[in-house]
């Protein structure tokens, strides 16, 4: 066949088409509604349509769109397998300013068009001028509507109600309350992951009985050896797991809108807190802190956490309060704990003294046998801190028995209701009674697993009864402990044991935390080592002068 010179090639289109979220794709709002215009559009310019490029729920606020980004690597190839690319409004193909004009010239360097169905313009300089000031202004909608969804998105999580992402492992989202054609949502705690969080927590605090509170990683190589799966049935891994240690929704206090989309955390006044069911009591959840905390390279050189010597990283002259750091003399044969100040400026910036390694550590460990270690001195010291916890276990004990009268009564008006429909008195088929039954299911269950974890957290804490025969077995077994076979010290215990000392010119002072204290001979009698860790925080135990050690 033929083809006269002057004969003219159709123009051949492509379609681009694009809705903003999944759920206008999921029901078909707009998509068909611009194709039908595209093609009619297409058709009355006699326009060849060689292509469609759908994008179901997708923001045109960025790239990040796989049909825009194919139609775009379409367009800049050699041959370009279309003359225009047909969009019902320009900000269907982007609502940035800036990226847009950069496509729209990426596109026009191969010879491409961007035309709009609604906004129909010129090529000259005044109608380019006018379709970068409507893209000025879709920009500006654009960040308008940003801010109106997050208002409503930030109230909704002010009135304790979910917002719709995927929940944190331990919790699943139940529907709470109908408001119109809207469920909201609430987070519950989910029994089938929820004894998985509690172990990750515990394993940080105690260990799994062969050894003392685990660090992230070991945690993470504990729960894959023992196939403790995530929640998609996957392995364990570091940041995961940090994420998990970490996060307040374990505690009650979800927090959203806590970062932006750029992963940066946002000011304090923007974030709202949402109220779920807790987790992990939050002793636990502080004590955990601490113990990550102490443990980052940040705050605590790796070589203080894992290195031999005993006191390093606790140790401070009590002159100038820098700290005391190991030196060595004659090739290594004599090791001091040494200022570093005065090593680094001279008796000008401190006159702080050395000391021989062995005599301190003795010194130290030797006082906390003999005298922390002491019946009579431990139960003076704890005395307070069990007090507190036996008011605290005396409410969770009233707590689980007022969550098992309401698992009680729910059980009692379920088995009425029961019987009224085995006796012929109730409809079975009435709404109204299919609705009752729900609800009071719903009240006995969450009851129950209410008291469970109650229960779990009462079992798990670490209260033991001020008796002299308790405090004696506790100071038995950690002074057995703290001592290495064939001599030395065991390292993590005197460092749970003392978290500061202080070396002044005639005492030296030896502090530490009452909580880390009980909770190590609790770890200790039970079998685990007393290894916690070292904490960050360092509220004193010592009760004056005369309890410390002094040496010549």
């Amino acid at each position: 066949m033929n083809i006269h010179p002057n004969a003219v090639t159709a123009t051949r289109a492509a379609l681009y088409l694009r809705v903003s979220t999944a759920r206008q794709a999921e029901h078909d709002v707009s998509i068909p509604d611009q194709r039908k215009q595209g093609e009619a559009y297409c058709a009355a310019r006699s326009y060849q349509l060689v292509e469609t490029f759908v994008e179901a729920g997708a923001s045109a606020t960025n790239d990040r769109r796989p049909e825009f980004q194919r139609m775009i690597e379409a367009g800049t190839s050699k041959p370009a397998p279309f003359d225009v690319v047909v969009v019902h409004s320009f900000s269907r193909f982007f609502r940035d300013h800036f990226e847009m004009e950069f496509y729209v010239r990426k596109l026009a360097k191969n010879g491409i068009k961007l035309v709009s169905i609604t906004q129909e313009i010129g090529d000259d300089p005044i109608h380019q001028m006018m379709r970068q000031i409507m893209a000025l202004f879709d920009e500006y909608q654009s960040k308008e509507n940003a801010k109106h969804v997050l208002r409503a998105l930030k109230e909704n999580a002010r009135q304790g109600f979910w917002n719709g992402s995927l929940p944190p492992i331990g919790y699943r989202v139940v529907a709470a309350e109908q408001r119109g054609a809207k469920t909201k949502k609430k987070l519950e705690i989910d029994p089938l992951h929820a004894d998985t969080v509690r172990l990750i927590y515990r394993l940080a605090l105690e260990g799994d009985g062969a050894s003392g509170g685990m660090g992230v990683k070991a945690i993470v190589n504990h729960l894959n050896k023992n196939r403790i799966f995530t929640r998609d049935g996957g392995r364990w891994g570091i940041g995961q797991l940090h994420r998990i240690l970490t996060r307040r929704t374990y505690i009650g206090e979800h927090q959203f809108n806590k970062r932006s989309k750029a992963k940066e955390l946002k000011p304090e006044a923007e974030v709202v807190t949402v109220e779920v069911p807790p987790l992990i009591d939050r002793e636990t959840f502080d004590a955990v802190q601490k113990l990550l905390h102490a443990r980052n390279p940040k705050v605590t050189p790796p070589r203080v956490v894992t290195g031999p010597v005993l006191l390093t990283g606790i140790c401070y002259c009590g002159n100038c309060g820098g700290a005391m750091t190991l030196r060595t003399g004659k090739n290594g044969r004599y090791r001091y704990y040494a200022c570093s100040i005065k090593a680094r400026q001279g008796e000008t910036g401190c006159k702080g003294r050395a000391i021989p390694m062995d005599k301190l550590d003795n010194l130290v460990a030797g006082h906390i046998e003999e005298r922390l270690l002491e019946p009579e001195r431990l139960e003076d010291i704890l005395s307070s801190v069990l007090d507190r916890r036996q008011e605290r276990a005396e409410r969770r004990r009233q707590h689980i028995a007022e969550l098992n009268m309401r698992l009680t009564d729910a059980e009692l008006r379920l088995k009425r209701l029961y019987d009224a429909i085995e006796a012929g008195v109730a409809d079975l088929n009435d709404p109204a009674l299919k609705d009752r039954i729900d609800g009071l299911k719903a009240i006995r269950d969450q009851a129950r697993i209410d008291a469970e974890r109650a229960q779990a957290m009462l079992e798990n804490s670490t209260h033991q009864a001020v008796t002299p025969a308790t405090v004696r077995s506790l100071a038995d077994t950690a002074r057995r402990r703290i001592r290495l076979e064939g001599g030395g010290y065991r390292r993590d215990h005197l460092r749970a044991l003392a978290q500061r000392v202080e070396v002044a010119d005639r005492e030296v002072r030896i502090m530490g935390s009452k909580n880390d204290l009980l909770r190590t001979l609790v770890a200790v009698q039970g079998g685990k080592s007393a290894g916690i860790g070292v904490p960050g925080l360092i509220p004193k135990w010592r009760r004056g002068r005369d309890s410390n050690p002094r040496y010549p």
